[in-house]
Order: C-alpha cells, then sequence, then structure tokens
C-alpha cells in the first residue's frame, strides 16, 4: 500500500465576510481516473451544480476528508494569509487516518506540520487531490454562507457568497459592518469605502 497523500485547499481568502474554510482530502488512488473522468478540477472552474454534484462523490470515495476554518476574529488578528494556514493545519490534523505527506495549494508551507509538505502552485489546477479539497472547502463554505444570509440580510451573501461584489459593498456603506465582517480588510473600513466597483462574482 502506498504512503496516504492528503491534498489540501482553502477557499474565501478574499472575501470581506466570515471564516475562511480549508480542507484536506485522502483519495484512493483507484478512485482518481474515475473523478477526472467525472469532471473533476479545480473548483472555480465548476459550476455550482458541478460542484455539489463532485463533492458528493469526492467524500463518498475518499478514505477520510475534513474542515477546518478560522473566524474572522481570527483572520483580523493575525491576518488572512495565517488565517488560511491555520485553517488548513485544522483540517489536516482532523484527518484520520493521518496522511504521510500533504500537498499544499499555492507557495506557503502551513507552519508546523508533523509530516512532510509539498507547496503547489496553481495545485487547484494541477493536482487532482488538491482540486478535490478545493471543492469540498467551497461547496462547506458556501452552504455555510447561505445559511447565515439569512441571519444577515440585505448582504446578498446567498449570492455573492462574501465576496466584495457591488450589491455587497453598496450594502456595507448603507447598513454598516455585521459581526462577521473582515474589519481589517480595507472596503470594510467605511471611511475607506471605495466607489462601487469589481466583479459581481465570488471567486476563490
Amino acid at each position: 500500500m502506498s504512503p496516504l497523500v492528503a491534498g489540501v485547499d482553502e477557499v474565501g481568502r478574499g472575501c470581506l465576510f466570515g471564516p475562511v474554510v480549508a480542507a484536506a482530502v485522502i483519495l484512493p488512488d483507484a478512485s482518481l481516473p474515475l473523478l477526472l473522468k467525472a469532471g473533476l478540477t479545480d473548483s472555480k472552474k465548476l459550476t455550482a451544480l458541478d460542484r455539489e454534484r463532485l463533492d458528493q462523490q469526492i467524500r463518498f470515495v475518499a478514505l477520510t476528508w475534513a474542515v477546518g476554518s478560522a473566524s474572522v476574529v481570527e483572520i483580523d488578528r493575525i491576518n488572512i494569509l495565517q488565517a488560511s494556514l491555520l485553517a488548513m493545519a485544522r483540517a489536516i490534523a482532523q484527518l484520520e487516518p493521518q496522511p504521510a505527506h500533504c500537498l499544499i495549494d499555492g507557495n506557503q508551507r502551513v507552519p508546523e506540520l508533523p509530516m512532510p509538505q509539498t507547496t503547489i502552485i496553481k495545485g487547484d489546477r494541477d493536482s487532482p487531490m488538491i482540486a478535490a479539497a478545493s471543492i469540498v472547502a467551497k461547496v462547506w463554505r458556501d452552504q455555510l454562507l447561505t445559511q447565515l444570509a439569512l441571519e444577515y440580510p440585505g448582504y446578498d451573501l446567498a449570492a455573492n457568497k462574501g465576496y466584495g461584489t457591488r450589491k455587497h459593498r453598496a450594502a456595507i456603506a448603507r447598513q454598516g459592518l455585521t459581526p462577521l465582517h473582515r474589519r481589517s480588510f480595507k472596503p470594510c473600513q467605511l471611511d475607506l469605502l471605495q466607489p462601487l466597483a469589481g466583479s459581481e462574482d465570488g471567486s476563490k
């Protein structure tokens, strides 16, 4: 049996609202051809329906998978990069069994991991294991934001998933901040709120 390798990715790093979320996934080698045939790729290249379909398939065949997050309070205290790495570490720590090696999306190593790791720039595009983690993280966070949209109406969160779209930024200017807005991000500093520009679409 080959050593267990986990793919690890995060989502929500560029959002104005809500936690940053990471997923860690270990897939059996035999499942990769089937998942690739089903459309496994970077979560940003998939429709919401395709992500949800693949998320179910990934979690069904995975040897183990886990989700970790870092809160808005942690993001504002230690910065978004460190919070993203913390979310990744929390996801990896929950895997059972633990992997022998981790593939980390991006160019930043996760501090103090107990196992070897390899960083891969654009790993969600080039590594099926990281792509699987990107899908699990994205679907989990999107579902969370859809629930939070009911608690915090008026910010269009069900559509923008916390990203800084025009409607979201207009709502911040009109309604103010919620406890789950990232106050360390400039668009959430009301005196610096810029003219409403930018994409209407949420991305990673």
